[in-house]
């Protein structure tokens, strides 16, 4: 099965989202435009996908709401449905003209979404990124993420704020934050899922698509800015790691090992901007309903 992008209605529900730092970070008015995308409309949009309801079904277990992380057997459930799903589990193919390698997109790559379904305790949604687009490095405050690549290969890039133990002694720098490298890969599907949380695994990362690509997310809670989950944007600075720090700290950072750099929160980049378009594949029965 197959969704269809062309001449839909866009959604876009990650617009304006800034969160809070120790500056004035303005907010943009987003800019829609259509959506390029085209995908074919499935012949019979009530098909259910068995694997796609055992994700739905087990979210709702899963994902007890704000506050709540999932235990490591939950989150090795999610994983083993998500590990095993394939693009057509969502109503994709390889075969679709967007995921061939020589296929053009007019002007800058852009992202576009697709919700799947949403509730205040998760949501399901598809990221389609053409060959060199990006998702800019953001932040998922106290969200559990799983991201299963479906269609192409992506780099990734992805960082950790300190632990709070140590944050406030090594906050040196009333604009920065320090924070430690923990993935700069690049990954082809099939491949398996990825799990950031709250405070580790993560938090704040980057995708760039080396090839057009399909990514599913599944994200408990959801981004809510009412609920001070607003999503922020940050970027890498040149500043060397050890410039801001006193001998004391230095010696911390390098107690704790790896690579830091330090993040400064940004206004929403141009990049950003995704179109929305209706998710129109394989259809999921809420029992509860």
């Amino acid at each position: 099965m197959t969704i269809e992008a062309g001449g839909l209605v866009e959604q876009l529900n990650r617009s304006n989202r800034v969160g809070h730092v120790n500056k004035v970070i303005k907010k943009k008015r987003l800019l829609r435009r259509k959506v390029r995308i085209q995908l074919k409309r499935p012949v019979n949009n009530n098909v259910v996908s068995r694997t796609l309801q055992e994700l739905f079904d087990s979210c709702k277990h899963v994902f007890k709401g704000p506050g709540n992380v999932p235990c490591a057997s939950e989150v090795q459930k999610l994983c083993h449905i998500l590990d095993g799903m394939n693009p057509e589990d969502v109503g994709l193919s390889k075969d679709l003209h967007f995921f061939k390698p020589k296929s053009e997109i007019e002007g800058t790559p852009r992202v576009t979404s697709a919700t799947i379904c949403k509730c205040k305790n998760f949501e399901l949604c598809i990221f389609f990124l053409p060959a060199n687009a990006v998702i800019p490095l953001h932040n998922h405050p106290q969200m559990t993420v799983f991201s299963k690549l479906l269609l192409g290969t992506m780099h990734i890039k992805a960082y950790d704020w300190i632990d709070s133990s140590k944050s406030d002694q090594l906050m040196s720098h009333p604009k920065l934050r320090l924070a430690k490298l923990k993935a700069d890969a690049t990954f082809t599907a099939p491949c398996n899922t990825s799990v950031l949380y709250p405070t580790s695994g993560g938090n704040i990362h980057q995708f760039t698509a080396v090839t057009p690509c399909a990514v599913l997310d599944v994200i408990g809670p959801p981004y809510s800015k009412d609920d001070g989950r607003d999503c922020s944007y940050y970027r890498e600075t040149e500043t060397p790691c050890n410039v801001l720090l006193d001998n004391e700290e230095r010696t911390k950072v390098k107690d704790l090992g790896g690579c830091y750099r330090w993040l400064e929160e940004i206004e929403i980049p141009k990049e950003s901007e995704m179109d929305g378009i209706e998710y129109m594949g394989p259809q999921i029965i809420n029992s509860t309903s």
